[in-house]
């Protein structure tokens, strides 16, 4: 198969998954494609190894599948993936991974600091977070802190039915958009629920009006 034509392949089966699944797929030794989502993305390029410790690995390494939690130390952020092999006449030609959002291990809170201390503040609470210099700002109706993980990260236990990324700087709370405007160039302004007003950036616009259903 040409390798263009693999490539295309691999593309339309990635449409078979959800939007929040990456896709990732090796030879023995090397990634040779990665498909990210909106919701993760392990920044995986072709070419790279398959390092140690990676979901990948494991399934390569003992030829079966799995299907397990991977802590933050290898790609900055946590995942949960599902790493299958694959065979030709009786030899390990390669794996293909998927990678998902991890879950949030039931918490329901996140710890802002503000000022000189800490305050816990319930998800529901949370109005959008913001991506800005070097910190992730949590905003309520009321309050904003400080909190020390990315925005990336945030996706991986944030409740997915009510966070949604919709900007490379702004997670939002659905239930907190207060109304919804057209902007430039297929992009939307959300009104918030504390009067503030958040992008939707063109490259997640497509995104988000398939999760909002309109």
């Amino acid at each position: 198969m040409e390798k263009l034509t693999a490539v295309a392949l691999l593309d339309v089966i990635g449409e078979l998954f959800s939007d929040e699944t990456s896709i990732a797929v090796s030879n023995t030794t090397d990634y040779i494609y990665y498909r990210p989502s909106k919701r993760i993305d392990l920044k995986i390029c072709p070419g790279d190894p398959v390092r140690e410790g990676t979901i990948t690995y494991k399934a390569l390494t003992s030829q079966q599948k799995v299907s397990e939690f991977i802590n933050r130390e290898i790609f900055g952020v946590p995942y949960y993936g599902m790493a299958v092999p694959f065979f030709h006449e009786g030899k390990l030609e390669g794996c293909v991974t998927a990678v998902f959002p991890a879950l949030n291990d039931g918490k329901s809170f996140v710890t802002v600091r503000i000022h000189e201390g800490w305050i816990p503040i319930p998800f529901s609470q949370v109005v959008y977070l913001e991506a800005k210099d070097r910190k992730t700002h949590v905003f309520t109706e009321q309050l904003s802190g400080t909190h020390k993980y990315s925005l990336q990260e945030f996706e991986y236990f944030l409740p997915k039915e009510s966070f949604i990324r919709c900007h490379r700087s702004f997670i939002v709370n659905v239930n907190h958009i207060k109304e919804i405007f057209p902007d430039t160039h297929s992009t939307f302004v959300l009104k918030m629920s504390n009067g503030d007003r958040i992008p939707v950036s063109q490259s997640y616009s497509s995104y988000f009006r398939k999760l909002l259903v309109f």
